[in-house]
C-alpha cells in the first residue's frame, strides 16, 4: 500500500487528507507535517491521521505532497535533500515553484510532479492541473492523477502553462467570490436584506455553473439566452462594458500570472 505524506496541513493539505480518506485510503497509510502542535492534535483527533516530523515523513512515505506556502519552501527542501532518492515521488502544490527548483535541490533522479489546485478542493470540487518534471514518468503522473481525483477534476498541461493556470483556475475562485460579494452589495443597495440577496445570488451562481458544466453551449450563447432585446439584462451588460469590466478581468488575470512567474524566479539560482 502506498504511504502518502502531506507536508503542510493548511486548508489545502487538510482538504487533500479528507478527500483521500473519503476515497478509501486508510488513516494508517497517511501522514502529515505541521509546525503547530495544537493543529497536529486537532487533525489527528478529527481524521485519525498521525502528525510527524519531516524526517519521518520522508523516510516512511512513497509520495510526499508539498503543500507549504511558496515562501516557506527553502527549509523544507533543506530537510528533504539528504533523505530522498529516485524511489520517492514529490508532488508540489506550491504556486509558482517550478519542478526545476526541486530537481536542483534534491538528489539526482527524484521525480517531481507540479500541481496547481484550487480551494474548491475543500468541497471535493477542485480543478487541478498537473505537469511532469524531468524525471517523472507516465506512471508517476497516473499516481498523482488518481490521488487528486478524490478531490475534484484533473487535467495535464505542459509546465510552461502552469503560471497561466495559476492565474486562471488557481486564483479563479477568488474572482467569483469577489463578483458575488459585489452582487450581494448591489442587492442591499436595491433594498433587499443581506441574507436574501446572498441566497438569490449564490443559488444563481450554482445554477449558472451547472449549466456551463453540463451544456455544450458556449458561454456567449448561454448569456444571450438571458439577454432579451431592450430588456433588463442588456442594460446591465451595457453598464458592465461601459465600466470596462471585461478589460479589468483580463488585466487582473495577467497580473496574477506575472506574480506566479515572480514567485518562481525568487528561488532561481541561475
Amino acid at each position: 500500500m502506498t504511504v502518502i505524506a502531506v507536508l503542510g496541513a493548511g486548508k489545502i493539505g487538510e482538504a487533500l487528507l479528507s478527500g483521500l480518506l473519503h476515497g478509501g485510503h486508510e488513516p494508517g497509510d497517511l501522514l502529515f507535517t505541521e509546525r503547530y502542535q495544537a493543529r497536529v492534535e486537532e487533525l489527528t483527533s478529527q481524521y485519525g491521521v498521525r502528525g510527524v516530523e519531516v524526517e519521518e515523513a520522508a523516510k516512511r512515505a512513497d509520495v510526499l505532497v508539498v503543500a507549504v506556502k511558496p515562501q516557506d519552501i527553502e527549509p523544507v527542501l533543506d530537510e528533504l535533500a539528504p533523505l530522498l532518492g529516485p524511489s520517492s515521488l514529490v508532488v508540489s502544490l506550491c504556486a509558482g515553484l517550478p519542478t526545476s527548483l526541486y530537481e536542483r535541490r534534491l538528489a539526482e533522479g527524484v521525480p517531481v510532479v507540479r500541481v496547481m489546485p484550487n480551494t474548491p478542493m475543500l468541497v471535493n470540487e477542485a480543478m487541478s492541473a498537473i505537469s511532469a518534471g524531468r524525471y517523472a514518468t507516465a506512471d508517476h503522473l497516473a499516481v498523482v492523477r488518481d490521488l487528486l481525483s478524490h478531490v475534484g477534476q484533473v487535467v495535464e498541461v505542459p509546465e510552461a502553462q502552469q503560471d497561466a493556470v495559476t492565474a486562471l483556475s488557481g486564483s479563479g475562485p477568488a474572482y467569483f467570490f469577489y463578483l458575488v460579494e459585489a452582487m450581494i452589495d448591489a442587492g442591499i443597495l436595491l433594498g433587499l436584506p443581506r441574507a436574501l440577496a446572498g441566497q438569490l445570488i449564490i443559488q444563481s451562481a450554482v445554477g449558472a455553473a451547472k449549466m456551463l458544466a453540463e451544456s455544450d453551449e458556449h458561454p456567449v450563447l448561454l448569456r444571450e439566452a438571458v439577454t432579451s432585446p431592450a430588456g433588463t439584462t442588456i442594460n446591465a451588460i451595457r453598464e458592465l462594458e461601459k465600466h470596462g469590466v471585461r478589460a479589468a478581468l483580463l488585466a487582473a488575470i495577467e497580473a496574477a500570472k506575472d506574480r506566479s512567474v515572480e514567485l518562481g524566479k525568487a528561488h532561481d539560482e541561475d
